[in-house]
């Protein structure tokens, strides 16, 4: 049976396992059809491509953002300065 998938391109950004499968549909001739049957088979196409470009984007943003840097106790400025305790 012919199928439509649309994954996000795992070549596109550092990616860790498998791409996320944005659509999975089996496709028959009926599908096309007529031109309401070809137009909602276009249009779920259309969302799933929407969405593998989002999904693409979002980890190569995310790849791109310097990391960032976490301060330990010992030399973040609220642990420099001295604490008062009252009795």
């Amino acid at each position: 049976m012919p199928r439509i998938i649309v994954t996000a391109d795992p070549g596109s950004s550092q990616l860790t396992g498998e791409p996320p499968v944005l659509l999975d549909e089996q496709v028959r001739s009926v599908h096309l059809s007529t031109g309401h049957a070809a137009a909602q088979l276009v249009e779920r196409l259309a969302w799933a491509v929407s969405d593998a470009e989002s999904a693409e984007g979002a980890r190569s943003e995310r790849a791109s953002r310097p990391a960032r840097q976490v301060r330990s106790r010992r030399t973040s400025s609220r642990a420099r300065t001295p604490r008062t305790v009252s009795a």
